[in-house]
């Protein structure tokens, strides 16, 4: 059996932001100069990571966050530190590193390399921008809602107008201030078909290094692991220590589902999307999952277009949802497409030799 699992997944994400904090983020496509919608590959991570702790109903492991005060009181954030112990779920699967001055290094890299979710060909997905505001009407009871007007007085103080002072205003200015806001601003969000893909290193999957010169590994956390039952092993990279079968059998399902039914969860309540999957490919090559599930070039038409294609031919697994004949021309679908996913990938990962690899 070959040691990596390759994943692809096509999404369908409709008018939403992957991203909140300053907008949704994108990049130019240097061929077609269009600005494409994306979801970075830490975004992607960070949410499987939050999918797995949800699904196996475990905490993700306490990192520390540190401040330093200066002379002058004044507070910088430093490099925050992970517990860099493996028997947590997400740092077994999501990777940790711990540098500190006058202390060792430990590092141990993810076994899941992650792609930023993106569009599956750059005329198939993109930014929209509209003219969205920020409205909040009440005036159909304006009885029942407060209204408060203010003006700055000589010091430029905020004062309230008086009622009485209020009404002569009003009606000397032919105004009206009701129970309503009106914020106009521009906004963009994602639609279109996304793409991304996993690579599962089957051979540090469950194995942790116990090599000292790089180390994985911090003494009091190695000597944990073996006496929580894990047992000493050797993969290709050398010498490890390797997780009990009872808790893989518990964690391959979670991860497996995670790795399928992850969701952006930093939407905004306002431009939520399903983001539904429409077809998945595995394969131990690469290749094969890039062929199965792609964009193709469409010229023979007055405006160039993408045209999403899914190949049947391709030496990969292939399950497609009934959602994906709204999308893909000519595919047909099966509600049970991404349970038949997990269920490979469950059987794949279970098949692998962790004990016995060299």
């Amino acid at each position: 059996m070959k040691p990596f699992i390759y994943l692809r997944a096509l999404r369908y994400a409709e008018h939403t932001v992957f991203g909140v904090q300053e907008g949704q983020k994108f990049y130019t496509d240097p061929r077609y100069g269009r600005r494409l919608a994306y979801s970075s590959g830490q975004q992607v991570k960070r949410s499987i990571m939050e999918t797995l702790s949800d699904h196996l109903n475990v905490p993700f492991a306490a990192i520390t966050f540190n401040w330093e005060i200066d002379k002058k009181g004044k507070a910088e954030m430093k490099e925050p530190h992970s517990p860099c112990d493996p028997s947590f779920p997400d740092q077994l699967l999501g990777g940790y590193m711990k540098a500190e001055k006058d202390s060792m290094t430990v590092k141990r890299r993810s076994p899941l390399s992650i792609s930023a979710m993106r569009p599956l060909h750059p005329l198939l997905g993109g930014l929209e921008r509209e003219t969205e505001a920020v409205d909040f009407d009440r005036s159909s009871k304006p009885d029942h809602h407060i209204v408060k007007v203010y003006q700055l007085d000589d010091k430029n103080n905020r004062v309230e107008i008086p009622h009485d002072e209020l009404n002569e205003w009003l009606i000397s200015k032919n105004r009206s201030l009701g129970p309503k806001y009106y914020n106009p601003s521009g906004q963009t969000r994602a639609t279109g078909l996304f793409v991304n893909d996993i690579a599962i290193d089957l051979r540090t999957l469950f194995c942790v290094s116990t090599n000292r010169f790089e180390p994985e590994l911090f003494p009091d956390i190695e000597t944990k692991l073996k006496e929580t039952g894990w047992t000493q092993g050797q993969n290709v990279f050398g010498k490890c220590l390797i997780l009990p079968i009872e808790q893989r059998k518990s964690i391959i399902p979670a991860l497996s589902e995670s790795l399928l039914n992850w969701r952006i969860t930093s939407n905004q309540a306002r431009s939520f999307s399903l983001m539904e999957t429409l077809a998945i490919a595995i394969s131990d090559n690469a290749n094969q999952i890039a062929f199965a599930i792609r964009g193709e070039l469409r010229e023979d038409i007055e405006m160039p277009a993408g045209i999403p294609r899914i190949d049947e031919s391709a030496k990969a697994d292939i399950f497609v949802t009934p959602s994906c004949s709204g999308h893909v021309q000519g595919s047909v679908g099966s509600a049970d497409a991404i349970d038949n996913a997990k269920q490979k990938l469950i059987d794949l990962m279970m098949a692998f030799d962790y004990e016995n690899q060299v």
